[in-house]
């Protein structure tokens, strides 16, 4: 599913329009990636938690010439389902 069929889906499970449900998909994308920015993390129950991840700077190997290389420390933002996410996956 993409973010098109997404919207689409909202619409039809919310009653809608197109443009509404676009709207509120894009809202809730933007609240999330604040929260994430801020360094907060945003949990929803029963479906997972956004939070974020440091990583620590490091050397790698670059594969085309075998040159070593640096690479920086950054942050990664990362998923972790909740119970009745994985529940209703399987």
């Amino acid at each position: 599913m993409n973010k098109q069929e997404l919207i689409g889906s909202v619409a039809d499970a919310a009653g809608l329009s197109r443009a509404d449900a676009g709207k509120a998909v894009e809202a809730v994308f933007e609240s999330i990636t604040k929260a994430l920015k801020k360094g907060d993390e945003v949990r929803l129950v029963g479906f997972g938690t956004f939070a974020t991840a440091k990583r620590k700077a490091s050397t790698g190997r670059n594969p085309r010439t075998g040159e070593t290389m640096k690479i920086a420390a950054s942050v990664q933002p990362k998923f972790k389902a909740g119970k009745g996410l994985k529940d209703a996956v399987n």
